[in-house]
C-alpha cells in the first residue's frame, strides 16, 4: 500500500477497502480468461448494485495486504463476491465484504441471464449455484 491510500494518521481510508476488493476481482477474471470487451460488445455490462464493507481493524501505511475472493452466490442474473482482508503478515482480518453484480442488457437497461460461458468458468468457484 502506498501513502496515497492512507489518511493523516496513516490508516487506510475506508473507501480504498472497495479499490482493494476490485483489485483482487480484477485479477480473479484475469486468470479465468475473461474479456470483457467482448461482452459489452454484445450489449451486456455487469454494474455493481450492492456494495459492503465490515472493518475489523485498521490496515496502515506500509502493511502488506492479502483480499481473498469467493463467489458467494451464482444465480441466473447476478453473482455475489466475498472479500477478506488480511495482513499479510501478521495474518490478522482486517476487513470482510462483498459486492452484487448483475448482468445487465445495455439497451434495455433490464437484468439478463449471465452469459453460459460466463457461468461455465465460475460456477467451479461457486459456494452455491441458483440458476
Amino acid at each position: 500500500m502506498v501513502w496515497a491510500d492512507t489518511d493523516a494518521a496513516q490508516v487506510v481510508h475506508y473507501s480504498n477497502y472497495f479499490r482493494f476488493f476490485e483489485r483482487a476481482e480484477e485479477e480473479f477474471y484475469k486468470q479465468l480468461g475473461f474479456n470483457f470487451t467482448d461482452t459489452a460488445k454484445n450489449g451486456i455490462w455487469f454494474p455493481r448494485v450492492e456494495a459492503f464493507c465490515q472493518y475489523k481493524k485498521p490496515a496502515r501505511f506500509d502493511d502488506l495486504l492479502e483480499v481473498e475472493l469467493t463467489i458467494e452466490e451464482l444465480k441466473e442474473k447476478s453473482l455475489k463476491l466475498g472479500f477478506k482482508m488480511l495482513n499479510k503478515e501478521t495474518r490478522m482480518l482486517l476487513a470482510l465484504g462483498y459486492v452484487v453484480i448483475v448482468a445487465a442488457d445495455k439497451l434495455r437497461g433490464k437484468a439478463t441471464r449471465i452469459p453460459d460461458d460466463i457461468v461455465r468458468k465460475l460456477a467451479g468457484f461457486a459456494k452455491q449455484v441458483i440458476r
